[in-house]
């Protein structure tokens, strides 16, 4: 008798998931997410692309944090629909840790406890980040079906295109990052 071994998943952290031009979902459309874990129970991520027009100081006010009029400037980003209400840091690995920091990658690191957002607000937190309200999700076989159904493009993440780049450019630069032109995507899905 033989005995059938769980098929062995591939795993996408610190991967970017590009949506690909025929993907109809309104949260995801156009988006750019940095995946910071992915097993056999599913996949977490942030949206990195998407922008709010709120300012990170919301959320200072909001924890009554005191804060440099500099720090509170840059905006908050939709990470995703799953706890909205709750923040997530995406950030350069430093040598300061916080109560809640993992590291994802060697360049990078997520955060999602109120010191770091005490140690942001004067000034005192990593050198690179991003705020984001909420988070994107996957159940187990979730993404990998998605996969399949040809709605992202997987591509290995780069700090530089997270921190560096102009969050409009993230698409293009992430898509650019594998020799990939996005304006030469199709929006009808083909498969081999």
């Amino acid at each position: 008798m033989t005995t059938l071994k769980p098929k062995k998943i591939n795993s996408l952290k610190n991967h970017f998931l590009l949506a690909m031009p025929g993907l109809q979902d309104s949260t995801f459309s156009d988006s750019v997410v940095y995946i910071c874990e992915h097993n056999s129970d599913g996949a977490m991520g942030l949206i990195i692309n998407q922008q709010m027009d709120i300012p990170v100081k919301a959320i200072f006010d909001q924890l009554k944090l005191d804060y440099q009029d500099e720090c509170g400037r840059p905006l908050l980003f939709d990470g995703g629909p799953v706890q909205r209400d709750r923040g997530f840091i995406l950030h350069d690995n430093c040598e300061q840790q916080w109560e809640s920091t993992l590291m994802i990658s060697d360049q990078v690191c997520l955060t999602a406890s109120k010191d770091i957002l005490t140690d942001m607000a004067l000034g005192k937190g990593p050198k690179d980040s991003l705020v984001t309200l909420g988070y994107s999700s996957w159940e187990a076989g979730q993404l990998e079906r998605e996969l399949g159904e040809n709605n992202w493009l997987t591509i290995p993440a780069e700090a530089e295109i997270i921190f560096k780049t102009d969050c409009a450019k993230r698409a293009s630069a992430a898509a650019l990052s594998i020799g990939l032109d996005l304006r030469m995507l199709s929006h009808q899905a083909g498969h081999a």
